[in-house]
């Protein structure tokens, strides 16, 4: 699927955009299924297991920031990681053995949706190796000004940013932080159908959507199979145990089979601890954690 240049474009700046990732029988389904997801949160008031809401969110004028794990919600959202040209890339990059970390579909509201903060997914859930990494499918136009991805190319070869804040993992890096390099940002916008690929540590956020549309981006968090979670990350599957883990993990398997010889490296560290006073998200983990927005200056417009 990929070509070399493109597999040598990901390896030396740790992003990468793919265009028409999706046929449009698929793109239309997967808009179908969200849109449908979206109206039916007009009977919520408050964020639960399937819905992060924004501010202003009401019955009338629904406000999410997110659709919490959509391939759990709907099948087909796992269809097309699993049967695509999505799972194409997935092998090109990380070979025939792979797991899901989690799936978001980020829905960010128009007219002022939240800002994610700059951070590493790394920081969230350190493993043995750093063979991981993040698609983010564009379910609608993503332009400059409905908040799209940026990232800062070769990040992910440099270090792990702190993501703390007041004594506590706020999951954003501070943007005074001289390892901080906000001015080389690049902005990753395009047509549905399209695709972003990034390193787990590769640096990145996305200001508020400032447009009159929504923006869309289905997000799937990969792992090679011999890159395991190190204990005292933000995932959930740390808490299920022995049995249920083996089990969890076995439905979490895209391609290939799990691995159970987890291939260590000499990757840099910094463990999420201790937690925000409310992690169930990293919007919330921004929140409360007291992080530091790189999106209230001139840096926004980025």
């Amino acid at each position: 699927m990929l070509t070399q240049p493109q597999k040598l474009f990901y390896d030396q700046n740790g992003y990468l955009l793919v265009e028409d990732i999706l046929t449009p029988d698929q793109l239309s389904k997967l808009q179908d299924i969200t849109y449908r997801y979206i109206d039916a949160s007009r009977t919520v008031s408050e964020s639960n297991d399937i819905y992060d809401l924004d501010a202003g969110h009401s019955a009338q004028t629904p406000k999410l920031t997110r659709i919490k794990l959509p391939h759990k919600q709907d099948p087909y959202f796992w269809e097309v990681l699993v049967n695509s040209r999505v799972t194409q890339v997935l092998t090109d990059l990380l070979g025939p053995n792979t797991t899901l970390l989690t799936s978001k579909l980020n829905t960010k509201a128009p007219g002022g949706g939240a800002a994610v903060e700059w951070h590493q997914d790394w920081a969230f859930y350190p493993h043995t190796n750093d063979d991981l990494l993040a698609f983010g499918i564009m379910l609608e136009d993503v332009t400059p000004d409905n908040g799209p991805l940026m990232v800062i190319p070769e990040s992910h070869r440099g270090p792990v940013l702190s993501h703390h804040a007041n004594g506590v993992f706020c999951g954003a890096v501070d943007p005074d932080d001289p390892d901080f390099h906000i001015d080389r940002a690049v902005t990753l916008t395009g047509k549905a159908g399209s695709m972003t690929v990034h390193h787990a540590r590769t640096l990145h956020g996305s200001a508020p959507n400032i447009s009159d549309r929504a923006r869309m981006i289905l997000f799937y968090e990969i792992a090679k199979a011999d890159a395991w979670p190190i204990l005292g990350s933000g995932s959930y599957f740390h808490g299920l145990g022995q049995t249920r883990f083996w089990q969890d993990l076995q439905d979490r398997t895209i391609t290939g089979a799990p691995v159970l010889e987890p291939r260590v490296e000499a990757v840099p560290v910094r463990m999420p601890l201790p937690p925000a006073p409310d992690s169930s998200s990293i919007f919330k983990t921004q929140k409360t954690g007291g992080a530091k927005s790189a999106f209230s200056n001139s840096n926004a417009s980025m």
